[in-house]
């Protein structure tokens, strides 16, 4: 549905996007992460036709995005990352500007208004200026210009910006609830937005694309080991020596704990370290305090490929 080969882009002799690649299944949602300044913006904006690409191709539908930006246009919808917006028109207006704009009228038109306002939580604000709106309404008016003309395609720059928890998880059902119909890339750098939508994402530093794939698959190839804790009520020495012996066994830490001894350990993903763990408590009669694997959560995988994929966060 969305193939991005090789772009780059620079401004002066800053370089925003480095032969930056990656391909969007149709029906697919992509979460598109990155720290401030990474290049996410700018990927999008010339996703979305905004902006040319110095070097590279983008398709959308088979569609080159500089030799047809107009039909492109037409299969987006689009909501960057500062929302334009008439604050002198009320909601309604301008929702209704936005899909006359994208050539609705008469009952296909109210069916889409009213979609939209539903869908985007906007019943009680429907009749008031946008001026008025406070920011995360203002976000979901937003949202619901991008959706008015039911695109098949959605690039959501910092969707859930200005929002609050709850309106959050409204966001969230609602990207959730379009799975499938349509193919959908939201960019963010708060990474609990991720999770709960999709399991794909692509990870973006300093311009260049730095991982591409499932949330657990990257896990492992950033982590590269899994860590179990392990806690005994026993004197420290004899289970550091036990535990530099087991097979299976990459690395351990002592942690603090008030009595006994406990570790973090950690060894390579396919070894059942659980497993021989509690056969050395077996093996020394030790009684097991505490045996518990812990996985890594998302923001662990990001840090660490921004750690090593370059200078890191300026």
């Amino acid at each position: 549905m969305i193939e991005v080969r090789g772009i780059t882009k620079s401004f002066g002799t800053m370089r925003a996007l480095d032969n930056v690649s990656f391909q969007i299944g149709q029906g697919e949602i992509l979460g598109f992460l990155g720290p401030n300044g990474a290049g996410k913006s700018t990927t999008m904006k010339i996703i979305t036709t905004f902006l040319a690409a110095d070097q590279g191709t983008v398709t959308v539908d088979g569609v080159d995005v500089l030799e047809n930006p107009l039909d492109v246009r037409r299969r987006i919808g689009y909501l960057p990352e500062n929302v334009p917006l008439y604050l002198d028109m009320n909601v309604h207006e301008y929702l209704k500007f936005v899909g006359q704009a994208r050539g609705l009228g008469g009952g296909r038109l109210s069916e889409r208004l009213d979609w939209c306002v539903e869908a985007c939580g906007l019943v009680t604000e429907y009749k008031k200026n946008i001026g008025e709106l406070s920011k995360g309404f203002r976000q979901r008016t937003g949202l619901a210009q991008a959706l008015i003309h039911d695109p098949d395609i959605l690039i959501l720059d910092e969707p859930t910006s200005g929002l609050d928890p709850l309106q959050i998880m409204g966001i969230r059902e609602l990207i959730r609830s379009l799975a499938g119909k349509k193919t959908i890339i939201f960019s963010t750098h708060i990474l609990q937005e991720v999770k709960p939508v999709t399991d794909r994402v692509v990870i973006i530093n300093e311009g260049r694309l730095i991982a591409d794939g499932n949330i657990n698959d990257i896990t492992r190839q950033a982590m590269v080991t899994n860590r179990v804790y392990f806690a005994v009520d026993q004197d420290i020495s004899s289970v550091e020596s036990a535990l530099a012996t087991l097979s299976g066994v990459g690395s351990f830490k002592p942690q603090p704990v008030a009595t006994g001894c406990r570790f973090e350990v950690r060894g390579e993903f396919d070894t059942d370290l659980v497993g021989a763990l509690v056969g050395l408590a077996a093996e020394h009669g030790w009684q097991l305090k505490e045996l518990s694997e812990t996985p890594y959560s998302l923001e662990d995988t990001f840090i660490s490929f921004i750690q090593h994929s370059g200078k890191g966060v300026a």
